[in-house]
């Protein structure tokens, strides 16, 4: 046998296993969730919300409230204390619970402590916040404030970021002290008022507070995230929930050149916005590599392969081989291309003071959002390397550490929780890991626990992402509805010692 066909049979060899691996993973892959039971308008422990209903009455009621915040330290803080009291009297059974200790930190944040009979059971800690982000009226189809209701959604700044959050818990905790039972394990419900701004104010005093009082371990944490989602996911037709198990970290940075003023008719070989300008381009010509196979994508990828349609199953069941294809998909749009890496944004640049005048500094500010598998100062680095240029001056404006990424295995208590509550409520749906692209108030709590999670009962079609912050937010009525079960589904599944996957009907 000559050489060439000794290396030609060596190919074809590789070559076979190669695509018999191929064949092999794409039929065998499958995920192993049990069945749990599902939650039904029937059921007497069913918490319904329709048009007429006090629940959706103070649902709007709390929309209608302008809790705006716009800088850390500057929100509407009248209106923030005007919830407040909204809350407290508009749940007057629950207040005047024995098993439910309240308080208002920092002024215009709410504490609850609920309970337990087993103090052998570690507590864990339901999340929201009160304060939204300023809207422009003149882009809404409603009032932003009004909570309008066309055609089964109820409009209005805060229904999906995250007063839906707020009343669905408060919706489920009253409807729990109501059963007048004890609960084993005790929980902490903290809203803080500040989160849009960091929750610097808010959110930070709460832990404080807690940590004070000796709370060092929770069991869980929950808080705002991502959400579930319809035809969002290429190659995917079924429902799909994403819960964050990590956050992104952050890293403001500011780029600076100084030069010489001077008039326009001597200009230097070089501005000073010529510099800076070749810089930032540098920075987006350059993205960070992607890091697609080190963080939460890779178990969500997996979770979510068996339900995909050929041939995105044989590519996701696949990464090992088809790494660098699906890389380079992803990074074609912006919402995916954020999922596998550390991304830089331009967002500002400020620069000259005359038309004729030479600018004598110019400043650019960058914004990354860094993957979990990544650091800060591994961020500046890449930075330092990329712009190569030693009259461009990097200060660090501000930053935050990725998250470390919460544990989602089968026996994870705090996960399955979560994941069982949502396909209980949305029982054909899928559910897997994921990161969580912006920030939330978690950061404030890490020292607690590291089994972390981030999801809101939100359901998503395509065209809604852009309503988060944006204009005409809404949420359906059945959607509220939806997530004021969930919250109380996740009060009883995280009621006992051990993972619950049956639906309990008041067994609390």
């Amino acid at each position: 046998m000559t050489l060439f066909k000794k290396v030609c049979l060596v190919l074809s060899i590789i070559l076979f296993s190669i695509i018999t691996i191929v064949i092999i993973r794409t039929l065998t892959i499958n995920t192993r969730d049990l069945a749990v039971s599902e939650c039904s308008p029937s059921d007497l422990d069913f918490i319904e919300v329709g048009l007429e209903s006090k629940a959706l009455q103070r649902f709007r009621d709390a929309l209608r409230i302008q809790t705006v915040s716009r800088q850390p330290h500057d929100y509407n803080r009248n209106e923030l204390a005007q919830l407040v009291q909204f809350i407290i009297s508009a749940y007057p059974e629950l207040h005047a619970s024995p098993l439910i200790e309240y308080e208002t930190v920092a002024n215009l944040s709410l504490l609850y402590t609920v309970r337990g009979s087993n103090k052998q059971l570690r507590p864990y800690l339901l999340m929201a916040h009160l304060d939204v982000v300023p809207a422009e009226p003149g882009n809404w189809d409603t009032d932003p404030f009004s909570a309008e209701i066309k055609d089964g959604f109820i409009y209005g700044r805060g229904s999906i970021d995250f007063k839906h959050g707020v009343m669905g818990i408060l919706e489920a905790l009253n409807f729990y002290v109501s059963l007048g039972k004890q609960p084993e394990r005790g929980f902490y419900v903290a809203f803080g008022h500040d989160e849009e701004v960091s929750g610097l104010d808010g959110a930070k005093a709460i832990s404080d507070a807690l940590w004070e009082r000796g709370v060092h371990k929770l069991e869980f944490l929950l808080d705002e995230g991502l959400t579930v989602t319809n035809q969002i996911i290429q190659g995917l037709k079924e429902q799909t929930a994403l819960i964050g198990v990590s956050e992104k970290g952050y890293l403001h940075l500011e780029l600076k050149v100084v030069g010489e003023p001077g008039h326009s008719s001597m200009p230097p070989p070089e501005s000073t916005i010529g510099i800076l300008a070749t810089a930032v381009s540098r920075l987006e010509r350059n993205p960070l590599p992607s890091m697609l196979g080190y963080g939460p994508e890779r178990d969500m990828f997996e979770h979510l392969a068996p339900h995909m349609q050929l041939p995105f199953k044989m590519v996701m069941a696949n990464l090992w081989l088809f790494k660098p294809v699906v890389s380079w998909l992803m990074s074609k749009k912006p919402v995916t291309n954020a999922i596998i890496r550390t991304v830089t944004a331009v967002t500002m640049f400020q620069a000259g003071i005359k038309l004729n005048v030479n600018a004598p500094e110019a400043t650019a500010y960058v914004n990354h959002r860094i993957h979990p598998a990544q650091s800060v100062a591994e961020v500046i680095e890449y930075d330092r390397r990329i712009i190569n240029d030693d009259r461009v001056k990097i200060r660090v404006v501000s930053s935050m550490e990725p998250h470390s990424i919460s544990p989602s295995g089968e026996e994870d208590f705090g996960y399955q929780t979560v994941k069982n509550s949502i396909r209980q409520i949305w029982n054909r749906t899928l559910v897997a890991p994921g990161t969580m692209i912006g920030n939330t108030d978690t950061h404030h709590y890490l020292r607690m626990s590291s089994n972390v999670y981030r999801f809101s009962p939100t359901v998503m079609y395509p065209g809604d992402t852009q309503r988060f912050h944006g204009d005409n937010e809404r949420i359906s009525v059945k959607n509220y509805e939806q997530a004021v079960n969930f919250y109380y589904h996740v009060m009883v599944n995280a009621n006992k010692g051990k993972i619950n996957l049956s639906h309990s009907h008041g067994e609390l």
